[in-house]
């Protein structure tokens, strides 16, 4: 088994086309051992949110490859949708993504923190968690809940998230994001909407998982604060990383 969770080689990305064409990843690449946390640093602007859904298989490259877990996804380029996913023995040999193995990555082994929390605005917190958890085959469990109080929410947990302040529904939609114990977690801006003392409170959260469950974390974020609680910081600027 490699040491690494994640590796990326000469990712590109493009959106838009002819004139209008802009060129968001140029040539990223890094890797991720198991149990690592890294925080990606930068501007507004500079691609950080592109990179998460690229990684997180949301957002297929234009060009570049992908190994996660030993599974390769392998992108030819073109129109952002070509590539093949195989096992990492097996050289890539054709244009066509295997579906059924990037859904069962984004599902099982990879947990979200979004910036738009994208909490169901007709369930509760406990069951905005529960259906998360229902879907992969899961139940709500003691070590779920037990995230709501770790994180400082277990009064939200019977509202709906128009009852609960946005700082609330950020940390409930990080519980979401653990509750499933996800290989890779990918949080985007995870404090962006949390005032000093809750941030410190989920960074706190993000290096206890970290270090006692060897949770590797990849954390996108504009702040040095944040960025601090991380093992390393990779700095990006117009698309590109850089020392």
């Amino acid at each position: 088994m490699s040491e690494y969770l994640l590796e990326a080689t000469e990712l590109h990305k493009f959106y838009g086309k002819g004139a209008s064409r802009v060129h968001v990843l140029r040539g990223l690449g890094m890797s991720v051992r198991r149990g690592e946390f890294v925080a990606v640093m930068g501007p507004s602007g500079c691609g950080k949110s592109t990179l998460l859904h690229v990684l997180g298989l949301m957002t297929p490259a234009d060009a570049g490859r992908l190994v996660l877990g030993g599974d390769v996804i392998d992108y030819c380029g073109g129109n952002g949708e070509s590539g093949r996913a195989a096992s990492a023995e097996v050289p890539p040999a054709g244009p066509r993504v295997d579906e059924v193995l990037l859904r069962q990555w984004r599902r099982h082994r990879i947990g979200f923190v979004f910036q738009r929390f994208n909490l169901l605005g007709v369930l509760s917190g406990r069951d905005n968690v529960g259906i998360s958890l229902q879907v992969r085959g899961l139940k709500m469990d003691e070590r779920a809940e037990a995230l709501f109080a770790d994180l400082g929410v277990e009064h939200v947990m019977g509202r709906k998230p128009g009852q609960m302040s946005i700082g609330e529904q950020q940390r409930v939609a990080v519980v979401r994001a653990l509750a499933h114990r996800p290989d890779l977690l990918l949080a985007d801006e995870p404090t962006g909407n949390l005032d000093s003392e809750n941030s410190r409170s989920l960074l706190d959260l993000l290096r206890r998982q970290n270090r006692t469950e060897g949770q590797t974390i990849v954390m996108i974020t504009h702040s040095a604060e944040a960025a601090a609680a991380a093992d390393r910081t990779i700095r990006m600027k117009d698309g590109r990383f850089y020392e």
